[in-house]
């Protein structure tokens, strides 16, 4: 079940002039392939457009947080910021899938649940507020419910998918995980887990939790990886 619009439109703080730019955020290409509609009706090229304006806030946002970081290395966090993972997890804190309006086999093999479908829609509401409000109007929305943290926890929090887009990007294997100890009672454990590239083990990290070690680990690796250039 599809909720209202105007739902959506109290959980973001905004209210569009013009609702048909709304809609189309929300409809994916599945949806006027069903009914017949022009396909200028679904969301792609207002996510094409939200993708970049996106692209804009996040990287004047991260340059103002950063005055001292080189470009290479605010790439790589912008990367993170904006990457397909971290977008789903923004737009699952409003329910977004619950408004995206898709065919109906698709709805029922639960599509509209899926991170690439949900994190599209949500550049595409990015772009529709940015054509109906203008860029300031964009750039408060993004601040709000994207950059809504301190970068250096943005950072370390996706730290995992920055390191597998930079192992894919130089073609040399896989990224995995092994926890290689764990200390402390039951109630109060710390877990060392750490990086494996193509067999070879990189970095290690700790946390409370694996997933906590293994994100430490991950931007040590980085960290590594950008000074010995051994990919």
């Amino acid at each position: 079940m599809i909720l209202s619009f105007e739902s959506l439109e109290q959980k973001i703080g905004y209210q569009f002039n013009d609702p048909d730019l709304l809609t189309a955020a929300m409809t994916h290409s599945s949806y006027v392939n069903e009914t017949g509609a022009d396909r200028s009706a679904c969301n792609e090229r207002i996510e094409f457009l939200g993708d970049a304006v996106l692209e804009l806030v996040s990287s004047d946002w991260l340059y103002s947080q950063f005055p001292d970081r080189p470009e290479g290395e605010l790439t790589r966090m912008r990367v993170a910021v904006v990457c397909e993972q971290a977008l789903f997890q923004k737009a699952q804190r409003i329910s977004l899938s619950d408004y995206i309006r898709m065919g109906s086999g698709n709805m029922k093999r639960g599509d509209q649940s899926l991170p690439s479908v949900v994190s599209d829609a949500l550049e595409a509401l990015i772009g529709a507020i940015y054509l109906d409000g203008g860029l300031k109007a964009a750039e408060q929305f993004i601040r709000s419910f994207i950059l809504n943290g301190s970068a250096d926890d943005l950072f370390v929090e996706d730290s995992k998918t920055m390191l597998q887009e930079m192992v894919q990007k130089a073609g040399t294997g896989d990224v995995r995980y092994k926890m290689i100890g764990s200390s402390g009672p039951d109630h109060d454990k710390v877990f060392t887990m750490a990086v494996v590239i193509n067999g070879k083990t990189y970095e290690s990290g700790t946390g409370r939790t694996k997933k906590a070690a293994g994100q430490q680990a991950a931007k040590r690796t980085i960290e590594r990886l950008e000074k010995s250039r051994e990919l």
